[in-house]
């Protein structure tokens, strides 16, 4: 009785066994197969045309949203100058002398007798475009004033364009009254006021076409040697009409303005001298 009550525990013992083994094993199996590996999703990549299109360029990269243009050529060993702001201040210049410059040329036409025809039109239109100048140059110094600076750069241009067209006219209306030297001079003035204009609305469309700021600085330089012309003839207009002081300062202030301009394509063309400090001058404050 006890050997067959041991040998039914036995059997009952080693039953429970292989049960609680079989379970474990089907536990661990279950588990490892449960346990997936992460399925990484890959997002479809967008085009760099459409990245182009979305978001700005001057915008992708936050620590240099400052860099608005590309550099000069890669010959040039002159600084980069990646913003307007360099320009700013000689640029501003110009404008004021420009715009000086017409309003003397305006006066000039009171010894003419022309005052209020087609040549005291032009010195209008001198007047407003060295306006225009001098708000761009004030927008030049803000990263975010870019399109107003295009706006009256190309505004300046049409000023001098109209400029032209109207010194044409006072040319026909000085060859009507029989004024050969005044005619000959006002012809003399149509061609250098219409590529200057040319050349600010050239400066303007390189700026909205984000082109290197070399050749912005360029097309300002071009700008200002037809300034020179310009002033030249006023002068040399002047001193035929008995040297008449409006007229030799309106050049004389044109001649200035030409000169900063020139300044401010050498500015963003990076090609302005460094100069080194003398004597204390490394001193916070320039020295004693």
């Amino acid at each position: 009785m006890n050997i067959s009550f041991v040998i039914a525990t036995m059997m009952v013992s080693t039953i429970l066994l292989l049960t609680a083994i079989t379970a474990s094993a089907f536990i661990t199996t279950s588990t490892t197969t449960t346990i997936a590996t992460p399925v990484v999703l890959q997002q479809p990549k967008q085009s760099s045309s459409t990245y182009n299109r979305i978001i700005p360029p001057s915008s992708r990269h936050s620590s240099s949203s400052s860099l608005l243009f590309m550099a000069g050529p890669s010959q040039s060993r002159a600084p980069i100058v990646k913003t307007l702001k360099p320009a700013s201040i000689p640029l501003m210049d110009s404008g004021k002398a420009l715009a000086r410059s017409g309003e003397l040329l305006i006066d000039f036409t009171r010894t003419l007798d022309l005052y209020g025809g087609a040549l005291s039109n032009a010195g209008a239109n001198i007047r407003n475009a060295g306006d225009c100048l001098a708000q761009a140059a004030a927008s030049c110094r803000f990263k975010t004033g870019i399109e107003i600076v295009i706006d009256e750069l190309r505004e300046a241009a049409t000023c001098l364009s109209e400029g032209g067209d109207r010194i044409k006219l006072a040319k026909d209306e000085a060859a009507a009254d029989q004024d050969t030297e005044l005619a000959n001079k006002l012809n003399e003035l149509y061609t250098p006021l219409k590529e200057c204009s040319r050349s600010l609305e050239e400066a303007g469309a390189y700026i909205l076409m984000r082109k290197p700021l070399y050749d912005v600085g360029q097309s300002l330089s071009n700008a200002s040697k037809q300034l020179t012309n310009i002033s030249t003839t006023i002068t040399e207009l002047s001193i035929i009409k008995s040297n008449n002081d409006d007229g030799i300062l309106s050049g004389q202030r044109m001649v200035y303005a030409s000169t900063r301009l020139n300044d401010a394509g050498i500015e963003l063309r990076g090609e302005n001298e460094i100069k080194k400090p003398e004597g204390r001058a490394f001193l916070k404050g320039g020295g004693f």
